[in-house]
């Protein structure tokens, strides 16, 4: 089945909604969910959205704020550009009827780790949800778009998979929609479009242990580099330094918020160990308050480390955090206000991705990119707390005012595609390949690939990651695809960049340590590390 829209949007997150709300005005657009509309990671955030809103902060301090976290890798015009149009991002999703924690008449502001002012925007502490409901119904009432749930996407369609060879030689690097599995009725439909937006997400389910949900497997990414886009950074996973041990999979995330309340990391003797880290104590920025952790952990041989918050009046911590209190008291047996909370660092977001300019672009014509999956330049090494959702709401309007342009001007009618051929291919009933694979990947880059990484663990992972991926191709090209299938086959080529990219940075900088190299080196590594499928050698194509 081939079905035809101006707008293709791949994922329902801030940053997907946000871009098909400004498109919608302007032609049709299709969004394409894997699960429900509303399961992202966007649903998952709970600390808020970082932007300047009182007269005790400016520009100039989040921007200085955000350039220090990322430890000399930011772009400093897209962290500009996204500090400037912030608040009215806010503004807009108060005028859709996001429902923001107040102080009177003004936004109650928090304050989380690496920022030197309270300048989060939340709603409790369960921001995400709120804006992803805000934005969820403002796409309700817009008639102009359709949502496909259960539908995950294969692959972009680009020139390789035009009927016309002549198309297939002159217009390589163009995107045109594409492949679509709908899992309800197990079948690989066409999707065209004239502008398609990667809003898929991150790779956190590469990790075993993560805050990501199960669908956070890479898929935009992978995609994308598959059809010849130019990826970056994709060595810097920030692991989140507080999820809940032991809370399953994925963790439950313990918000930086309530270090910015006052809470303290201690050992579980009861020491208080941040301050012989950094200055800021406990309010450090995640790079150093996960590699404290860790490094604490390693040290003592201890499974967790303790953050309290016992201090603090008992009422302020049940009105400020409401979910994460009831939910660590039903389920896991914690009361927060009068006892420690076991935490551990989790993988959390990916600060690389698929390279995108200041208005959402790639170096693929008609494919833009926003949220975890682009690489903005926003981020460097080290993601500020917070402005993930503040990146995302920003360049997705930014992708949208651009490619409402680019759609205009697109005279040329799509070109013809090859539908999806399934011929040959059979029902497998080896299904727990797909599992044991997944498995493998997960503990070879917890154990690898992780916050303290050495050569000599990179090579082993890459060695063992090539045979992961062949297998799985051999079995993806025999096998009738499967959600499942199509997962796995995108976890394991993210691993293999997250791990090339790796590999060639031979310092240690920001999210992760190499032993082999315990220095910052900016004279040879001061700039981003990028990988494609034309100068690398060290991925299958």
């Amino acid at each position: 089945m081939t079905h035809q829209f101006d707008f293709l949007v791949l994922g329902s997150g801030v940053a997907g909604l946000t871009y098909a709300l400004r498109v919608a005005r302007h032609g049709s657009v299709a969004i394409i969910t894997k699960k429900e509309r509303a399961e992202s990671n966007t649903n998952y955030a709970q600390g808020g959205v970082a932007a300047v809103l009182s007269q005790a902060d400016s520009a100039d301090l989040h921007m200085r704020d955000t350039l220090l976290a990322g430890r000399g890798l930011c772009r400093e015009e897209a962290v500009r550009k996204m500090v400037k149009e912030g608040p009215a991002r806010i503004r807009e999703l108060v005028e859709l009827g996001a429902d923001f924690t107040r102080d009177g008449d003004e936004f109650d502001l928090a304050r989380e780790g690496g920022h030197s002012v309270s300048r989060i925007v939340h709603a409790k502490d369960m921001t995400g949800r709120e804006i992803e409901r805000t934005l969820l119904d403002a796409v309700s009432s817009t008639s102009n778009i359709t949502v496909f749930e259960n539908h995950i996407a294969v692959d972009l369609l680009t020139a390789h998979q035009a009927e016309d060879e002549e198309i297939r030689f002159r217009s390589r690097l163009q995107c045109w929609g594409a492949y679509v599995l709908n899992t309800g009725a197990a079948r690989v439909d066409l999707f065209l479009a004239k502008v398609v937006m990667l809003s898929t997400g991150g790779s956190g389910q590469v990790y075993l242990h993560t805050t990501n949900p199960v669908i956070a497997t890479g898929d935009g990414i992978a995609m994308a580099y598959r059809a010849g886009a130019r990826v970056a950074n994709m060595e810097f996973i920030q692991f989140h330094p507080t999820t809940l041990f032991g809370s399953g999979s994925p963790s439950f995330l313990i918000s930086e918020a309530l270090r910015g309340f006052g809470a303290l990391l201690r050992r579980q003797d009861g020491s208080e160990f941040m301050s012989g880290y950094d200055a800021q104590a406990s309010l450090a920025p995640r790079d150093v308050v996960a590699y404290a952790i860790d490094h604490e952990l390693k040290k003592r041989g201890e499974e967790f480390v303790l953050l309290d918050m016992t201090h603090l009046p008992a009422p302020d911590i049940r009105r400020r955090f409401p979910h994460i209190y009831e939910t660590c008291r039903s389920r896991f047996r914690i009361d927060i206000a009068s006892e420690p909370i076991p935490v551990v660092p989790g993988a959390h977001y990916c600060c690389g991705g698929v390279e995108t300019d200041l208005m959402g672009r790639t170096n693929i014509r008609g494919l833009y990119a926003a949220g975890e999956v682009s690489m903005t330049g926003v981020h460097g090494a080290n993601r500020l707390a917070s402005n993930s959702l503040l990146e995302a709401l920003v360049f997705s309007a930014s992708a949208a005012s651009d490619s409402i342009c680019f759609q205009e001007d697109q005279s040329d009618r799509i070109p013809r595609m090859k539908p999806w051929d399934d011929s040959g291919t059979l029902d497998s009933e080896e299904w727990v390949l797909l599992s044991h694979d997944r498995k493998e990947i997960q503990q070879l880059m917890w154990d690898y690939v992780g916050i303290v990484r050495s050569d000599a663990r990179l090579r082993r992972a890459s060695r063992r990651i090539h045979l992961i991926r062949e297998e799985i191709e051999q079995f993806y090209k025999r096998t009738r695809v499967v959600d499942e299938l199509v997962q796995l086959r995108n976890l394991a080529l993210c691993a293999d960049l997250i791990i090339a990219c790796s590999g060639r940075r031979k310092e240690s900088r920001g999210l992760f340590r190499n032993t082999d190299y315990p220095e910052r080196n900016d004279l040879r590594f001061g700039s981003d590390t990028y990988i494609d499928e034309e100068t690398t050698g060290a991925l299958l194509v």
